[in-house]
């Protein structure tokens, strides 16, 4: 049996500023924004050269309004792989994204941590050379 992961979804308050940051602000792609209802759309980014995206999905109700920013209670939850760290984590400072844990270099590489627009923690990692 062969299995990948496609999208992983990430609930949002709205659909264009969610496009906006992940397209403007960390330049992944938009692959696909497909109305399917009035309030309804299907919203499908994700980074250049990776197979696993990410499904925008605006909150419906208060229970999932209560869980954007913290789809994980608090831990990281995205681990974004970079080729060059140091490249990717300056550019994102220049466009005032937030980092709450400063550069480190691990045995897995280099890596500090980021929010997104709604505070969901996210690893930036340069993995080290095997």
């Amino acid at each position: 049996m062969k299995q990948k992961l496609a999208y992983i979804s990430l609930v949002v308050q709205d659909y264009d500023e969610a496009i906006q940051f992940y397209t403007e602000i960390l330049g992944f792609d938009l692959i696909e924004d497909t109305p399917l209802s009035q309030t309804k759309r299907w919203v499908l980014v994700k980074p250049r050269g990776s197979e696993c995206g990410l499904l925008l999905a605006k909150a419906s109700n208060d229970l999932q309004k209560s869980r954007i920013g913290n789809q994980t209670g608090g831990r990281v939850f995205l681990f974004l792989h970079t080729d060059d760290f140091w490249r990717d984590y300056h550019n994102l400072i220049s466009k005032q994204v937030k980092f709450i844990r400063e550069p480190s270099k691990e045995v897995y590489g280099t890596v500090a941590v980021f929010e997104d627009l709604y505070g969901n923690l996210w690893d930036l990692i340069e993995p080290a050379a095997v």
